[in-house]
């Protein structure tokens, strides 16, 4: 063999056996970056991405003299934080917990999801049309961050705002939800929680996955466009859910369990199963799903459940008084065990990479549903999680698909397989 083949053959095995991570080799010694450089570089490559974060929740009061997202306050979104932090575009969350499953809770339920439907379509379309416009499509997504204006859109966080009531998935979809994750805090009509309530009589499993009704709920989701999300229902559901899907499903907010126990995150075989269907795994920043030790976890559950919830995403149900204290207590903890890192945070982008591939790997914040890690603690320091990115030898390629390209894809999946769907039955 000559040594220039031997030098090919080389080569080409180092690049086959690189990850999706390693395929950026370090700057030879006198060609190293300095850390200016490596941030303005980081700056650039921020601004020229589409920046998406598929999780923020919103009070009932939004949209309101009392929350005005058009003024920097006290929440961790706002539009000056997104437009100082280049957080380009959000979905702002329709949530409501869950409740005893009556026909009186079903129909205020839905009163309750109308409030913040209205409200998300009041900041974007009455009293900010100028900063942000709502987009209802995948392409209406880049056309809006391509007019320089901030992008909003609507993921509902619990399958329960429909009741037993499938014709509320068109009005949903209407008014411009494009995913609903199945379930929440406790098990409901259409599938099993991840976190089942003892005060609502949950046993661990109730309908072993998906009920049967929950797979008319995912077929009339396909149907229509909506992302099938599968954070916060138990494992078995979200196989299911993969399983029966016609198109990719979400997980609009989670993190990995093999660097974090705790029932939300979602494991390995999970990580997988969404790779292997097409989907996505938007890594969520919240602290305890990102570094969570077990004398820590053992404490927050007691606080959750001091305030008579299950989990962080429970805070809009507590009065502004209790949601302080709480939050001041949490601070405390965290003074005891150091809070996560966007360092963390991205330990887990790198974890899910390493197991699906960079095509299927996202980014959530759940901020004001409990989330915010070191660093990236509100919208205004979004600009830290790509420069960790950049840190990690992610090209801007790569960045811009973890960012929004990946979420867009599948998206747009969803789009093609409802007109697909809706032709066949016209």
């Amino acid at each position: 063999m000559t040594t220039k083949l031997f030098f090919a053959l080389f080569v080409l095995t180092f690049f086959v056996a690189c990850g999706p991570t390693d395929s950026i080799e370090a700057p030879a010694a006198d060609t190293a970056e300095s850390e200016s450089e490596l941030v303005e570089r980081a700056r650039g490559i921020h601004d020229r991405v589409l920046t998406l974060d598929t999780h923020v929740d919103i009070p009932f009061n939004y949209a309101t003299e009392e929350v005005d997202p058009g003024i920097r306050g006290d929440f961790k979104v706002d539009l000056p934080k997104m437009e100082e932090g280049g957080l380009n575009a959000a979905f702002f969350v329709v949530y409501v917990g869950q409740t005893a499953r009556t026909p009186e809770n079903y129909e205020k339920a839905k009163q309750d999801a109308m409030t913040k439907f209205n409200a998300i379509h009041r900041m974007a379309d009455d009293m900010y049309p100028d900063r942000i416009e709502f987009a209802y499509s995948a392409d209406d997504v880049v056309r809006i961050h391509e007019s320089g204006k901030l992008v909003a859109t609507i993921g509902i966080e619990n399958g329960y705002v429909i009741g037993k009531d499938l014709s509320l998935l068109e009005k949903y979809h209407e008014l411009g939800a494009r995913y609903i994750t199945l379930a929440h805090g406790g098990h409901n009509d259409i599938a099993d929680s991840s976190s089942p309530r003892e005060s609502f009589g949950d046993a661990e499993s109730e309908h072993d996955g998906v009920s049967a009704f929950g797979e008319e709920v995912i077929a009339e989701m396909n149907r229509l466009g909506i992302m099938v999300d599968v954070s916060h229902i138990s494992k078995a559901a979200m196989l299911d859910a993969v399983r029966l899907s016609k198109a990719p499903v979400i997980a609009s907010h989670s993190s990995a369990r093999a660097l974090a126990e705790h029932t939300r995150n979602m494991d390995d075989e999970q990580l997988r199963a969404l790779g292997e269907s097409g989907g996505v795994m938007q890594t969520v920043a919240l602290g305890s799903f990102v570094k969570n030790p077990p004398e820590k976890k053992t404490a927050m559950d007691a606080l959750l459940a001091e305030y008579g919830i299950a989990s962080m995403g429970g805070l809009s149900e507590l009065s502004d008084e209790k949601r302080a204290e709480l939050m001041a207590k949490r601070d405390e903890l965290d003074e005891q065990w150091p809070p996560a890192t966007v360092q963390d945070f991205v330990d887990h982008i790198d974890h899910a990479v390493e197991i699906m591939g960079v095509d299927h790997v996202g980014i959530s914040s759940d901020f004001d549903g409990g989330g915010g890690i070191e660093g990236w603690n509100d919208a205004s320091e979004t600009f830290n999680v790509t420069l960790e990115l950049v840190r990690r030898g992610y090209t801007e390629e790569q960045i811009a698909q973890v960012w929004s390209g990946n979420l867009l894809r599948v998206w747009r999946e969803v789009e093609r397989v409802a007109q697909e769907t809706q032709s066949l039955t016209d």
